[in-house]
C-alpha cells in the first residue's frame, strides 16, 4: 500500500454571487477527487469567505493521478428552504499535481456547470502531493446534499459511502473512452524494396502539376530537389499509401512508424571463478563479443577474478555475416592479450524477445578453450536474444552500425547512444531595486553615486546610477533574469559606488538563495522587503530571521514570476507555450508520434581513408523533452528507424528535427547539416504522413541541399473539444497580457534562456553540446539579413497582388470583356442596393462556398522550406557575405563599420515589421486554404452561422449592435485579446516555408 496523499486546503474565495434575499450567501465548498468527498464549514452571510481548511485524499493509483481529476464545488446554502444553490466549480487535472514544496496558493477562476449558469468569483486553493506517513487521511463524507441540516456529520456513513462508490465507478465506467491497442506484428518475411517505393513517388513527382499545385505558385518555381515527396514505406504496422497504414495479418508492434530492424543482443553480466594468467597470481580480464566481421569490447578491470560488466552489445541482424556468436574472456597485457576462454553459440538456435515481453534472464556458462572443450574453472553469466528498436536494451547498447574507425578513440562510444533529455524549467526572477537607507560610503567628503548590481550565474544586470546626498539613493527599476530548476544558484545583489570613470567601490552587497524566493503566478505584488546589506568582505547568504544592531539596508521586491512562459525559441517556431508554474498546465490535447526512418544522399562531411564519409546523428525537440538518435558511423545513407512520442498541449506549436554530424568523435565541434520544422496544426488527426524532407542549409556560396531526411509524423487528438477551445484562448499565458515585456527584454531574456538551456543539456552523457541547441532554438534568428528583408518585402507584395486582380477583375467587368459577367454583377450590384441587408450574409456566404470549394486543394502535405519564397535562389554573392558576416562587421575602417551597423540594426527593426505584416495577411489567407484544417473548419462553421443569423436579422440592429460594441466603455472591456484576435494568431503563415 502506498502513503501518497493529495492534499487541498481550501484558503478562500472572494466577489462571489449573492443567493438570498439579503444580497449574501452562506457558503460552502465540496471537494471530490477519486470517489471521496469532503465540504468544508459553512461561512453565514459572507461574500468573501475565508475558511483555511485542509484536506487529504487517499491516491489508491499514483500510477493512474494524471488521468484523475479535482473538482470544488461552491454551494450556498439556504436555511429556510433547506436548499443549495450553485455558485461555480473548479476543475484541476491531476498531471499539474505537485509536491508539497512547489505547491502555492492560486485563485483559480470559477466556471459555469452550463451554459445558462451565473457564475462569478474566484475560488483559493493550494494543492499538493505528499508520501509524509504522519499525515492522516480526511475521514470521507457521504452524499448530504438532500440532507436538513447544513453541517453534515464527520462521520463517516457506510452505506451511504460504499453505494456513492458503486454509482460513481458505474457513471466512469459507461462514460470512459476506450483506446485499442493495436495487435503487434512480426517483421515482413517479403518486404518489398524500399527503392521501388520511393522511385514510384519519384515518378509521381514527375508528373505534370496538378490543380493543388497550381493553386501555390511558389512550388511551381522550386527545383525538384527541393520538393518534398512523399513515400509509400513498408513500416512496423504495414505499408502506407496517402497517408492512411494498410495493415497487413500479422500483429503490430509498438513501434508502428518504422522499419523493424532486427538486433542479436548480448549481454554481458558478470564472471567468477577465473583461472590465474600471470606469473604474480593476477588477472584484468574483459570480454569480447565477436559476429563475423564486428567485435565489441568491454571494459577491464585490474586484478579482479570475479568482474561485473553488465554491458549489452547489439548487432544488426541484415550486416552479420556469420552464424556462430563468440564471446571470449582475455586477460590484458600491454604487449598480447591473452586467451582466457570462449564461448561459442549458434545464431539459428537463439530465442527472439517480443517486448512486453519480460527481459531474458542471463545464465552462466562453462568457458572453454581453443579446442572446444570445458575448462576446470571459470564462468560467464550471458543473455542473448533476437530482438527490435522496443527492446528497453536498444538505447543503452553498444551497436555494431556505431563501430568505432581506427581515427576514433574508444572513450568517445558514450557520444554515439541515443538518448532523452528533458530540458529544465525555466523561470523569470523579477528583481524590482527599489531604495536604499544608510548607505555607508568610503570617501565622506563626496556624494555618493550608486547604483545596483545583480548577478544570477553569468546573467548581469545593472540599475541606474543615481547621485544622493544623505545616502538613500531611490532607483524603482526591474531587472530580469532566467532562473532554471532546480535553483541551486544564488542571487547576488551589489551596491556599487561610481568615483570616476572605470572605477568603482563596493558599498555592501547580499546573497539570497533562489530556493527561498517567493513564486508567484498572477500579477498581483507581493509585499516589498528591507533586506540588510552586508559589508563588502563578508559573503554570508542573507537570512531573513538574522537580527543585527546596526546595517544599511536594500529595499527590494523579489519574485519568481511563474505565469509566463520563459520563451527560448522564436514565438512563431515555439514548440511550447505553457507557463513555467506546473499548476497553470492544461490536460495534453493529443499525442504526437514521430518515426525518424533513414537519410539518403548525404554529402560527406570529413574524410576517412581517403573517401568521403559522415558520422550522423537526428535531434528532435517539442515542449520540454529533446531526443536524440544514436549515432550512425561511417555512412551516407544511415537508417535510424527510431520512434519517439510527445504530449501535445497546444496545435499552435511546432516540431524541429535538426540533422548533424558527430564531430566530437574527433575531438571537433558538431556541424549541422539541415533542419526540418513540422507545425502540428497543419496535420491532420490520424493521419501517417511519410515525406522524403530535403535538407537545405544556406551557405555563403548559396542555397545547398545536403541530403534527404525520411520521416513518419502521426499526430493522434484526444480530446477535440479543448483543441478547438484553444484557438479562441490566448495564444501566451495570461501574465504576458497582462504585465508585458518590452521587445528588448525578451530578446535579451532569450539569450538568456538559450545559454541556460544549453549549460544544462551540455551536462547530460553524452552532452547535447552548444551548437545543437543553439542551432534547434534559430539563435541568430533576429540578425540582419538583407535576404530575409527581401523575401519579406516580396510576401507582402504577394498579398497586394490579390487585390491588384480584384481590381482588373472589375476594370475587365466595366469594359464588357464579358458580357454575361457584366450582367451578372449588375444584377447583382441592383439586388444589393435594393436590398443592403442581403451584403453581409452574401460575402460570408460565398466565403463559405469558396473555402467549401477549396477543400478539394487543400495541401496534402506539411509545410517546407521554399528557396523561392526564402528568396535564396537569386540572392548575389555581396549579400550572402553580408549575411554570414560576424557582427559588428570586419569589412572596412572604422567610419564604415558603424554606420553598417547602424544601418543592420534599423534594418532588422524593418525585417521583423515586414515579416509581421505579411505573416498577418497570410493568416488572412489560411482562413480559406484549409492550411490548418481544424481553423478553416471553425471558420466555415461561423461563416455559416453568421449567413444565417445576419439574414434573419436586420441590418439596422446589426450595424447597432457592432457600432455600440466598438465604442463600448472601457469598464466592459477586457485586458486580454478578444477571441476573433486569439484564433487569428492561432493560423499559420508562410513563415515556415523560409529558411
Amino acid at each position: 500500500m502506498n502513503n501518497f496523499k493529495l492534499g487541498v486546503e481550501v484558503t478562500g474565495a472572494h466577489d462571489l454571487a449573492a443567493k438570498d434575499a439579503e444580497d449574501s450567501s452562506s457558503i460552502y465548498v465540496e471537494l471530490k477527487f477519486d470517489d471521496q468527498r469532503f465540504r468544508t464549514s459553512t461561512k453565514e452571510r459572507d461574500l468573501s469567505p475565508v475558511w483555511n481548511e485542509t484536506f487529504y485524499f487517499n491516491i489508491t493509483d499514483p500510477n493512474n493521478l494524471s488521468n484523475l481529476i479535482l473538482e470544488a464545488y461552491v454551494y450556498s446554502y439556504n436555511s429556510m428552504t433547506q436548499s443549495k444553490s450553485f455558485l461555480g466549480k473548479v476543475c484541476i487535472n491531476g498531471s499539474s499535481f505537485v509536491p508539497y514544496s512547489d505547491a502555492s496558493e492560486y485563485y483559480f477562476p470559477l466556471e459555469k456547470r452550463h451554459m445558462f449558469s451565473r457564475v462569478k468569483g474566484e475560488l483559493g486553493l493550494k494543492v499538493f502531493i505528499t508520501d509524509n506517513p504522519s499525515v492522516r487521511l480526511s475521514m470521507p463524507q457521504p452524499a448530504m446534499m438532500e440532507s436538513n441540516s447544513p453541517f453534515p456529520d464527520s462521520q463517516q456513513v457506510a452505506d451511504g459511502f460504499e453505494s456513492q462508490r458503486q454509482s460513481s465507478r458505474e457513471r466512469k465506467s459507461n462514460s470512459r473512452h476506450t483506446f485499442l491497442h493495436l495487435p503487434k506484428q512480426d517483421s515482413n518475411p517479403n518486404p518489398q524494396p524500399q527503392v521501388s517505393s520511393m522511385t514510384s513517388s519519384a515518378a509521381k513527382s514527375e508528373a505534370p502539376p496538378s490543380k493543388s499545385m497550381q493553386m501555390n505558385p511558389g512550388m511551381l518555381g522550386q527545383a525538384f530537389d527541393y520538393k518534398l515527396r512523399e513515400t509509400s514505406p513498408m513500416l512496423g504496422g504495414g505499408r502506407v499509401v496517402g497517408g492512411r497504414v494498410i495493415r497487413s495479418n500479422k500483429p503490430v508492434s509498438t513501434y508502428d512508424l518504422v522499419e523493424q530492424m532486427l538486433f542479436l543482443f548480448v549481454r554481458v553480466v558478470k564472471a567468477r571463478e577465473l583461472p590465474n594468467m600471470d606469473v604474480t597470481g593476477s588477472l584484468d580480464p574483459y570480454v569480447e563479443v565477436k559476429v563475423g566481421n564486428y567485435k565489441g569490447v568491454t571494459k577491464y578491470f585490474e586484478k579482479k577474478k570475479d568482474p561485473e560488466w553488465n554491458e549489452v552489445f547489439a548487432f544488426s541482424r541484415d550486416r552479420v555475416q556469420s552464424s556462430v556468436l563468440e564471446v571470449q574472456v582475455k586477460d590484458k597485457d600491454l604487449v598480447k592479450d591473452d586467451f582466457v576462454g570462449i564461448i561459442r553459440f549458434d545464431l539459428h538456435e537463439i530465442p527472439t524477445r517480443v517486448p512486453p515481453d519480460s527481459p531474458l534472464a542471463p545464465q552462466w556458462y562453462r568457458l572453454e578453450d581453443k579446442k572446444g572443450e570445458k575448462i576446470s574453472n571459470g564462468e560467464l553469466m550471458l543473455a542473448v536474444w533476437y530482438g527490435t528498436q522496443a527492446d528497453e536494451a536498444f538505447t543503452d547498447a553498444w551497436h555494431s552500425d556505431a563501430i568505432t574507425p581506427p581515427d576514433i578513440s574508444a572513450s568517445a562510444s558514450t557520444h554515439m547512444r541515443s538518448k532523452v533529455y528533458h530540458s529544465p524549467r525555466l523561470w523569470y526572477l523579477r528583481v524590482n531595486i527599489i531604495e536604499a537607507q544608510d548607505l555607508i560610503t568610503s570617501d565622506k567628503g563626496r556624494f555618493p553615486d550608486c547604483y545596483v548590481k545583480a548577478q544570477l550565474g553569468v546573467q548581469v544586470q545593472r540599475t541606474k546610477p543615481v547621485q544622493t546626498r544623505m545616502g538613500n539613493p531611490f532607483w524603482n527599476e526591474d531587472l530580469m533574469f532566467v532562473a532554471a530548476e532546480p535553483f541551486d544558484e544564488h542571487l547576488i545583489l551589489t551596491i556599487e559606488d561610481r568615483l570616476g570613470p572605470n572605477k568603482e567601490d563596493t558599498v555592501g552587497k547580499v546573497i539570497i538563495p533562489l530556493g527561498a524566493i517567493r513564486k508567484r503566478y498572477d500579477d498581483k505584488n507581493f509585499p516589498s522587503q528591507w533586506i540588510n546589506i552586508q559589508k563588502p568582505s563578508s559573503s554570508d547568504i542573507e537570512e531573513p530571521e538574522k537580527k543585527v544592531k546596526f546595517s544599511s539596508k536594500l529595499h527590494a521586491r523579489i519574485s519568481l514570476d511563474g505565469g509566463y512562459h520563459v520563451l527560448n525559441e522564436s514565438t512563431y517556431y515555439s514548440s511550447d507555450l505553457r507557463p513555467s508554474m506546473k499548476q497553470l498546465w492544461k490536460s495534453p490535447i493529443g499525442v504526437l508520434e514521430l518515426g525518424i526512418l533513414n537519410a539518403e544522399g548525404l554529402l560527406p562531411t570529413k574524410t576517412r581513408e581517403s573517401r568521403g564519409t559522415a558520422d550522423t546523428f537526428c535531434v528532435a525537440k517539442y515542449c520540454q523533452k529533446w531526443v536524440r538518435t544514436r549515432t550512425i558511423i561511417d555512412s551516407l545513407s544511415p537508417k535510424y528507424n527510431e520512434q519517439y512520442t510527445w504530449e501535445v498541449y497546444d496545435p499552435a506549436t511546432v516540431l524541429t528535427i535538426g540533422v548533424f554530424d558527430n564531430g566530437h568523435l574527433v575531438g571537433k565541434k558538431d556541424t549541422k547539416i539541415g533542419k526540418i520544422r513540422v507545425r502540428i496544426s497543419t496535420l491532420e488527426a490520424g493521419r501517417v504522413y511519410t515525406h522524403s524532407y530535403p535538407l537545405l542549409v544556406l551557405q555563403p556560396s548559396g542555397v545547398k541541399k545536403m541530403g534527404e531526411l525520411h520521416l513518419a509524423i502521426r499526430f493522434t487528438c484526444t480530446n477535440m473539444t479543448n483543441m478547438m477551445l484553444l484557438y479562441t484562448k490566448p495564444l501566451l499565458p495570461k501574465m504576458h497580457y497582462s504585465r508585458p515585456l518590452s521587445l528588448m527584454q525578451t530578446n535579451t531574456l532569450r539569450l538568456h534562456a538559450i545559454n541556460v538551456l544549453a549549460s544544462r543539456l551540455s551536462r547530460a552523457e553524452p552532452p547535447l553540446e552548444k551548437e545543437v541547441v543553439d542551432f534547434m532554438c534559430d539563435v541568430d534568428a533576429h540578425f540582419w539579413s538583407m535576404r530575409r528583408s527581401k523575401a519579406n518585402f516580396y510576401r507582402i507584395i504577394a498579398l497586394i497582388q490579390g487585390l491588384i486582380a480584384v481590381g482588373k477583375w472589375f476594370t475587365d467587368v466595366c469594359a464588357w470583356k464579358n458580357p454575361v459577367t457584366t450582367v451578372l454583377v449588375h444584377l447583382l450590384y441592383v439586388m444589393l442596393v435594393c436590398f443592403p441587408e442581403l451584403i453581409l450574409p452574401t460575402v460570408f456566404l460565398y466565403m463559405f462556398l469558396i473555402g467549401l470549394w477549396n477543400y478539394r486543394y487543400r495541401p496534402k502535405n506539411p509545410p517546407h522550406m521554399d528557396t523561392r519564397i526564402s528568396y535564396a535562389d537569386t540572392t548575389i554573392p555581396d549579400e550572402l557575405d553580408e549575411e554570414f558576416d560576424t557582427f559588428p562587421t570586419t569589412r572596412g575602417s572604422e567610419v564604415v563599420r558603424r554606420r553598417y551597423d547602424r544601418l543592420r540594426t534599423i534594418g532588422a527593426k524593418v525585417q521583423s515589421v515586414l515579416g509581421d505584416v505579411a505573416a498577418q495577411g497570410e493568416r488572412a489567407q489560411a482562413l480559406l486554404s484549409w492550411r490548418d484544417p481544424r481553423a478553416s473548419a471553425i471558420f466555415l462553421t461561423i461563416c455559416l452561422v453568421a449567413a444565417v443569423i445576419l439574414y434573419a436579422t436586420p441590418f439596422q440592429v446589426m450595424a447597432l449592435v457592432g457600432g455600440f460594441s466598438v465604442m463600448r466603455h472601457p469598464k466592459f472591456r477586457s485586458k486580454y485579446p478578444a477571441t476573433p484576435m486569439n484564433f487569428f494568431r492561432r493560423l499559420p503563415a508562410k513563415t515556415d516555408y523560409l529558411l
